[in-house]
């Protein structure tokens, strides 16, 4: 009698059960187009929306700054009036030319480059005390701050004003003072140096707190226990001062003057309002405060004559480039260790 044998027998071979079979769901395997757009906008979100955030930035810097910047360039090539901006005579480098022998740029440099020493070196000075007085624990500090603040609110107009009357000839406040100790009227307006002594007391007061407030800031940040380590070693204010202070804010000095340089190269109000008329576009009768900006608006509002005028301001921004690279210059050969 034949007998059957069954796999699942005890102690017979067993065998590997079956893998189960996937079952085929049609578009299972096809990319979700939900997935994948939420992917690409993700991708957009990481890598594109920064240049997104700072993009009207550049906009407007390329509409209002470097647009101008090339056109100012390419007006100084040409021979163009006020008057006809659309018909313009190809100059080519011959505004330049004339530019470096008229007496007139070289004038403007000198008085600019003089009005910036004297209005800058005490402004900062003085602006470098006071940050360092106010930096005390003081009763009314924040109104002292304030104070300090509220001549760079103040605009160029009313400021250019009230110090013209000062320094008038007959009847200023500043000649009456003088007089007290026995000196004549100084006559302000005409004389070369007592001009350009009046213009930079304007800069000054309006600059002297807005720095102060800057050295302030960068005063604070410096770590306390360095004055106390200072004090511990025995060093006295003055110490503490130059040797704690002035190398924690030394970049904020160099933003300072950097800062200073700009606006010294560029003033233009203060002079023009100082003049009281027609010798305020000139500079004085004899051109003896006229500044680069001035002459640059006599050039082209006055003379009407665009394309010498756009030549002082690409000269002005060539200065302003010769003062960066050899503020770099000076700064690399000054960093390296001896």
């Amino acid at each position: 009698m034949a007998t059957s044998t069954s796999a699942s027998g005890a102690g017979g071979p067993q065998s590997a059960p079956a893998a189960p079979v996937k079952e085929h769901r049609p578009g299972r395997d096809r990319p979700n187009p939900r997935r994948s757009w939420r992917t690409l906008l993700h991708r957009f979100d990481i890598k594109a929306a920064p240049y997104a955030f700072v993009a009207p930035f550049f906009v407007v810097f390329a509409a209002f700054s470097f647009y101008p910047l090339l056109y100012t360039a390419w007006i100084s090539l040409h021979d163009v009036e006020l008057a006809t901006m659309d018909i313009m005579e190809w100059e080519g480098f011959g505004n330049y030319t004339e530019l470096w022998q008229d007496e007139r740029f070289w004038n403007a440099l000198v008085n600019t480059f003089t009005i910036g020493v004297i209005s800058t070196v005490p402004q900062l000075l003085m602006a470098l005390g006071l940050a360092h007085l106010l930096n005390y624990k003081l009763r009314g500090s924040a109104f002292f701050r304030v104070a300090a603040l509220t001549p760079y609110a103040t605009s160029i107009g009313a400021a250019a004003l009230v110090f013209t009357m000062l320094f008038e000839r007959d009847f200023g406040m500043i000649n009456w003072f003088l007089g007290l100790f026995g000196f004549d009227n100084v006559d302000w307006e005409s004389s070369k140096w007592p001009a350009q002594f009046a213009i930079s007391s304007i800069v000054i007061w309006r600059w002297t707190g807005y720095n102060a407030l800057l050295y302030l800031a960068a005063m604070q940040a410096i770590p306390r226990d360095r004055y106390e380590a200072a004090a511990i070693d025995g060093a006295s204010r003055w110490q503490q001062f130059t040797t704690v202070t002035i190398p924690g804010i030394r970049s904020t000095i160099v933003f300072t003057i950097v800062l200073s340089t700009i606006g010294a190269t560029q003033i233009f109000g203060e002079p023009l309002i100082f003049g009281q008329g027609p010798n305020g576009v000139s500079g004085g009768a004899d051109n003896q405060y006229q500044t680069l900006g001035l002459l640059l608006y006599e050039e082209g509002w006055k003379n009407y004559e665009m394309g010498r005028a756009a030549t002082v301001a690409w000269a002005m921004f060539l200065l302003l480039v010769l003062v960066f690279v050899l503020q770099r210059v000076v700064k690399r050969l000054t960093s390296r260790p001896s």
